[in-house]
């Protein structure tokens, strides 16, 4: 979403019209609220609370001026001088973002949710939950010329507000095991896969190199409007084909796109199966997919993405296989492999991809999950917890015709939960980045892999990758990701090089049947990749399920204990 946000502005939308408008619009919310803007912040312990003028942070902004109210807080936060300074720069440090997008994501129901989540830590003076008065001092600040600043922010307040320390103490807790269970995660699947490697003597600089093109060649790849009468609902399909074909049958896979994305996204992916003999189909899924976000952003679209999108996205998938069959009698001459299809989805098209494959929805434990006080760490449950929102959820979309998936940065633990996935019965293998902040490894993969119950079951670690290649976004965000302090990346290449060779081996051992590929599917392999690298990448295969659970287990008590000290 940042990223189109940057695209927006560059195309027009940060106008002197379009801050005009917000102001308006916003009038009438800002009438209806107290007159008098925020004059002090409570700072609220369970047994304490301590006021602090705005005013007093105001000089301190702008002069470095430590008043006896704003001392009182630094000597009860303990707040040394280098914390003193960083603070004084961030209450004046702007944020570039368009206001009228951002208030148009604040309106969806995702954009609700998360403000409601902050106004349990920042709220009204006396408890109410203050997600009103944020989303006004938000829309308000990010409309005037100076851009939203935390002081801005501050000064546009309706009324006065209390953060509650208390519950800001336990989220930064919380943060703090969710940081240790990645580095825990890290070490232990490095361990494993390092033990694993030690065992395999097979010399790989003597066998094919997976990252490289294979011999099939590419064809141009063709775009196909499709129509699915039975839901009303039209999307196209990219295909590609090799330049050679395969002798007998060749191999089919399905890619699925994720959320604000759309299947050009996954041209390289494509490009690189079918110089290996597959014929590949990406289709669009037009309620979550680039064209719905852009929609959003330009006030066309009232939703993140259409709640529906949770059923049709796996039907998508069985009527392009529907549609296949047709094609595969008149064009091909029978001769795509219709029986044994694999699939790949990344993050929302992890969840479609799983789906297809047999995991089944479990709405009692998406509940649970979504009542979580501390849930919005884990970016992606804002998604999931849109489905329970859907009054007749189908719970299964199993699609037999299905016989291997690879989920990349999966959106899933939630609205499957270990019952749900205990359903896939076929070859698995699940993709994880160690710096993905939309769905995080510690959440949506950790426990997955260990819950899956297939015989064959592969977890993919790679350290540094985050979600999104960024070699596709735009030079504003670019520019913002290079001013992170110490935030390092790895390259798209590298990224590439490991996901490449992996979705080959994976696809070649388990739609294909070729067992030339097996010592591909294996931790000695991507430790051979990771030579010389800065990011490694890891495999375990199932035999490294149990340890890493019991690795996991401590961490798990401990979310459970916090939890238990929250009610």
């Amino acid at each position: 979403m940042i990223k189109l946000i940057h695209k927006s502005i560059k195309k027009g939308y940060k106008s002197a019209g379009s801050v005009a408008l917000l102001v308006g619009w916003f009038s009438t919310a800002v009438i209806a609220l107290p007159v008098k803007a925020a004059e002090e912040i409570d700072f609220v312990f369970a047994t304490a609370r301590l006021s602090v003028p705005v005013s007093s942070l105001q000089t301190f902004a702008e002069t470095g001026k430590i008043d006896k109210n704003l001392r009182a807080y630094f000597n009860l936060a303990g707040a040394t001088d280098e914390e003193k300074a960083k603070f004084q720069e961030a209450l004046m440090k702007p944020v570039d973002v368009d206001a009228v997008q951002l208030s148009r994501f604040l309106n969806t129901a995702i954009g609700e949710d998360i403000l409601n989540n902050l106004g349990r830590y920042i709220s009204i003076q006396g408890g109410g939950n203050g997600r009103a008065v944020l989303k006004i001092a938000l829309i308000k600040s990010a409309s005037q010329p100076q851009g939203l600043t935390v002081l801005n922010f501050l000064d546009n307040l309706p009324t006065n507000i209390q953060i509650n320390l208390d519950q800001i103490l336990r989220l930064r807790k919380t943060v703090k095991l969710v940081i240790d269970g990645t580095r825990i995660l890290n070490e232990e699947v490095a361990r494993l896969s390092r033990e694993a490697t030690l065992l395999d003597e097979t010399n790989f600089s003597d066998l094919p190199d997976l990252r490289q093109p294979g011999p099939y060649g590419v064809d141009e790849p063709q775009r196909i409007l499709l129509n699915d009468t039975r839901r009303d609902r039209e999307f196209y399909v990219d295909l590609y084909k090799p330049e050679i074909w395969r002798s007998g049958k060749t191999p089919v896979v399905i890619i699925s796109h994720g959320l604000a994305s759309r299947p050009a996204d996954f041209g390289k992916r494509a490009r690189h199966l079918a110089s290996y003999g597959y014929f590949v189909a990406v289709p669009q899924h037009p309620g979550s997919d680039l064209r719905h976000a852009l929609d959003l952003l330009a006030g066309r679209s009232q939703e993140v993405f259409d709640v529906q999108e949770f059923i049709n996205r796996p039907k998508d998938i069985s009527y392009v296989l529907d549609w296949l069959e047709r094609l595969n009698r008149r064009g091909f001459q029978g001769r795509l492999e219709l029986d044994r299809v694999g699939i790949y989805g990344h993050s929302f098209g992890g969840y479609t991809a799983l789906a297809v494959a047999g995991a089944e929805i479990d709405l009692q434990n998406l509940r649970q999950e979504c009542r979580s006080e501390f849930g919005f760490l884990n970016t992606s449950l804002l998604l999931q917890c849109r489905a329970l929102s859907l009054p007749n959820l189908p719970t299964n979309f199993r699609d037999p015709r299905i016989q291997a998936v690879i989920a990349a940065n999966p959106v899933n633990r939630s609205i499957f939960g270990e019952k749900g996935l205990a359903n896939v019965e076929i070859p698995v293998l699940l993709g994880s980045g160690l710096y993905d902040p939309a769905t995080p490894a510690i959440f949506e993969q950790a426990s997955s892999f260990i819950w899956l119950q297939s015989p064959e079951k592969y977890l993919v670690v790679i350290e540094g990758q985050a979600h999104v290649d960024f070699s596709q976004l735009d030079a504003g965000i670019t520019e913002a990701i290079n001013s992170i302090e110490k935030l390092t990346l790895p390259s798209p290449e590298l990224i590439d090089s490991y996901a490449n060779s992996g979705i080959v081996a994976f696809f070649e051992v388990y739609i294909s049947e070729d067992p030339d590929f097996k010592p591909y599917l294996s931790s000695a392999y991507f430790d051979y990749l990771s030579q010389r690298q800065v990011f490694n990448s890891y495999l375990i295969d199932r035999s490294g399920a149990e340890q890493l659970q019991e690795k996991l287990l401590p961490l798990k008590q401990e979310f459970i204990n916090l939890g238990a000290a929250q009610e």
